[in-house]
């Protein structure tokens, strides 16, 4: 005898009720919600990705409000009079910079809550739209359900199947559907009630917002004031072309005797080592020990680049005034400033501090950037200038983040700037490049 084959499917000659909703439209409905799910779901993510821009947003908004109030402290530091001018100016001008750069961090986190705001609401709306829906169909199951149990039309579904097997697979059909059904609700529901909790913390959300507009208008109404400043400043340096132009000649003396002073210290650093490793190949030096200093060498150069863009700041707080390279003077159009590091403008007083673990090789004054040192780190060299008080001498090995000296103050503008710059042996590169942004 071959076996009948069993097709889960419904019976079209079999009257349920009198009720026009059957089973399978309602099926057939139940597949709707999964639409709104999936869109539940890209919700989700597009929400994760706005949070994490907005944190990264207020991130930067700290920092830069952190570093606006410490611009704001070295502005009053500086002396209102004729030799500070140009200083107060750069610092001004920095200052400026940064409070645009806020405005916009402020207007782009305004964006983010509005938009998510909105983003959250639709889908809420979608989801309240398909649950209500669904409350409609659950309430046409529940009467045709009671019907269904008055005339035992399920039994009637079961016992009409063809075999015993398709009589199982109808009764597995009834409960599942039952079950999905059920599970499908909850999801639908807890879902409503997580995004109805999301948009009561939008609510807060959206006094946050207010708050941040109250802070771009205050921000922006100081900006007004601070490009009115330094219009002002401008004018004047405008009128002091010729003194500004003696004080750069002086400044440019000083930095070639800096630099020439660091070449001649690098110079001698590198011929010491090519002498010392001459002399161990000559001696008889077990290879395990001479190949310990050149390994040690190699290892301080490698951690060291191993750390471009992380390394520490030469000063706990700072602004830097004087950028690396060529650049046009930013009063004097026809005159262009070369700087072979960054100024970096601190608090009085503050120490300077090593920015990687090394060796001293060399200390000496140099008219106009006072103090200097510098430090080896393998074929790396940091140098660090515009110092007043020197805490290491040469052959010292210091550590990371160990007080080398303490800044500078000039008496006549009232100012301190450590002068910081890093080298590759005999080249010269943007130490912004190598401390932390």
């Amino acid at each position: 005898m071959s076996r009948k084959k069993c097709h889960f499917r419904f019976p079209t000659d079999m009257k349920w009720s009198n009720d026009p909703l059957p089973i399978r439209s309602l099926f057939s409905s139940l597949q709707k919600p999964r639409v709104f799910i999936v869109l539940f779901l890209i919700f989700l993510c597009a929400a994760a990705i706005a949070q994490s821009s907005r944190a990264e947003l207020e991130v930067k908004r700290k920092q830069l409000l952190k570093e606006i109030e410490l611009t704001s402290r070295l502005l009053k530091q500086t002396k209102k009079n004729r030799e500070a001018t140009y200083s107060r100016f750069i610092t001004l001008q920095r200052q400026i910079n940064r409070r645009l750069q806020l405005i916009e961090t402020l207007q782009a986190e305004v964006l983010l809550i509005l938009e998510t705001v909105a983003r959250t609401t639709g889908a809420v709306q979608a989801l309240t739209d398909d649950v209500d829906r669904l409350k409609s169909e659950y309430a046409v199951m529940v009467r045709q359900a009671y019907r269904q149990r008055l005339v035992r039309s399920d039994w009637l579904f079961i016992l009409s199947a063809d075999s015993f097997n398709d009589a199982f697979r109808r009764w597995q059909y009834l409960r599942q559907y039952d079950r999905y059904r059920q599970k499908q609700a909850r999801l639908i529901l807890d879902t409503q009630e997580t995004l109805l909790s999301k948009i009561t913390n939008l609510e807060k959300k959206k006094s946050e917002k207010e708050r941040l507009l109250s802070t771009e208008q205050r921000h922006s109404e100081m900006l007004g004031l601070e490009i009115s400043a330094k219009n002002r400043i401008l004018e004047e340096l405008k009128g002091s072309e010729s003194r500004l132009s003696r004080q750069l000649l002086a400044k440019r003396k000083a930095a070639a005797k800096l630099t020439a002073a660091i070449e001649k210290v690098i110079h001698e650093a590198m011929e010491k080592a090519k002498r010392e490793e001459r002399a161990t190949a000559n001696v008889n030096v077990s290879p395990s020990a001479t190949g310990a200093s050149s390994n040690s060498s190699l290892n301080l150069s490698y951690e060291f680049r191993r750390n471009r863009g992380v390394l520490p700041w030469p000063v706990n707080n700072g602004v830097v005034t004087g950028s690396f390279g060529r650049q046009q003077h930013p009063t004097i159009k026809s005159v262009e400033i070369i700087n072979n590091g960054i100024d970096i403008r601190t608090d009085q007083g503050s120490q300077v501090q090593a920015v990687f673990e090394g060796t001293v090789v060399g200390t000496q004054f140099i008219p106009g950037f006072d103090y200097m040192v510098i430090l080896k780190h393998g074929e790396y060299y940091t140098v660090y200038s515009n110092l007043e008080e020197v805490k290491v001498r040469k052959g010292d090995h210091v550590k990371l983040r160990q007080s080398i000296g303490i800044v500078s103050t000039d008496r006549k503008t009232n100012t301190s700037e450590v002068h910081f710059e890093v080298w590759k042996e005999k080249t010269r590169l943007d130490p912004a490049m190598w401390v932390k942004r």
